[in-house]
């Protein structure tokens, strides 16, 4: 990993990391004395997705909230878009974007209001604000829907329109948590085809998830985290030949799995040691307890 530098004297600080759209080194943070993170270092490339990927309480959102300045670090140094996350906060804000695990959407307002509303928070003028309003529904496949009250969106949709509110001020860098939890396959798939557009128009992007798929089908890089610490880290090819397989991967019932490469994250930290079998068609796995997603 290549170390954090400050820039020359005279040197636009982002010049400094011109390779690196995030670089953390060493970070730490802790609640009550236990370690949410725990010396994460991490580089996510410009003009790529990196998957962060790890069961619940790992540490992932965490992660993010300390990269979008919403959070201050106990320990260690971590740079977004080129400038120190301490030191100038007021910078990465300018230049990233940020989508919760929770839509940040109004449900009352339509969808072209919503948008015009988060741009004239956002200091755009009112002609500028129903312009960008406009442009975001068009990009994000909304157009037809721009009136209709996001409560009646579906929730591939809503999650659509919430991507296109982080995308405001056209950020370098954008921090998607667990974008897809909750969606129903036709939906997951929809936000999908927004993050490939994302990246497309040259956005930087670190994604958390839970799902293996998801990590595989969008991640140009993942790094795998567990109470705060890294596991793993590679391409998805290679961590696959690595662990033995992928999520897409189909296995017999008697077929011992180990490490237990299934989606149910918490029972693998817990030691679970059962075999599980894919649905047949399907993104779910099956043990004794039944099928899980």
């Amino acid at each position: 990993m290549t170390a954090l530098t400050r820039a020359p004297a005279g040197v636009p600080r982002q010049a400094a990391a011109d390779t690196a759209a995030i670089r953390t080194l060493g970070l730490r943070k802790d609640y009550r004395g236990t370690p949410a993170l725990d010396g994460i270092d991490l580089e996510v490339p410009r003009g790529t997705v990196h998957g962060l990927l790890g069961p619940n309480g790992a540490g992932k959102t965490t992660a993010v909230r300390i990269l979008a300045t919403l959070l201050r670090p106990d320990g260690g140094r971590a740079e977004v878009a080129g400038f120190d996350v301490a030191r100038d906060p007021s910078e990465v804000r300018l230049r990233v974007g940020l989508l919760g695990q929770h839509a940040a959407v109004d449900e009352i307002l339509d969808g072209r209001q919503n948008l015009e509303m988060f741009a004239r928070l956002y200091h755009l003028a009112p002609r500028a604000a129903r312009a960008r309003a406009a442009e975001l529904l068009d990009r994000f496949g909304l157009a037809d829907t721009g009136r209709k009250p996001v409560g009646a969106y579906s929730g591939g949709m809503r999650r659509r329109l919430d991507l296109a509110a982080a995308m405001i001020l056209a950020p370098e860098v954008m921090f998607l948590d667990e974008p897809t939890t909750g969606l129903d396959p036709r939906a997951r798939t929809e936000v999908w085809a927004s993050v490939r557009e994302l990246v497309a128009g040259g956005t930087s992007v670190l994604l958390t998830t839970q799902y293996l798929e998801e990590a595989d089908r969008l991640a140009d890089g993942i790094t795998v985290v567990d109470r705060g610490r890294v596991v793993a880290r590679g391409t998805p090819d290679d961590l696959k030949a690595r662990l033995g397989g992928a999520a897409s991967t189909s296995y017999s019932p008697r077929t011992p799995m180990w490490p237990p490469r299934h989606a149910c994250w918490n029972r693998w930290r817990a030691g679970c040691r059962r075999r599980w079998t894919r649905r047949p068609g399907g993104s779910a796995y099956r043990c004794a307890t039944g099928w899980r997603p």
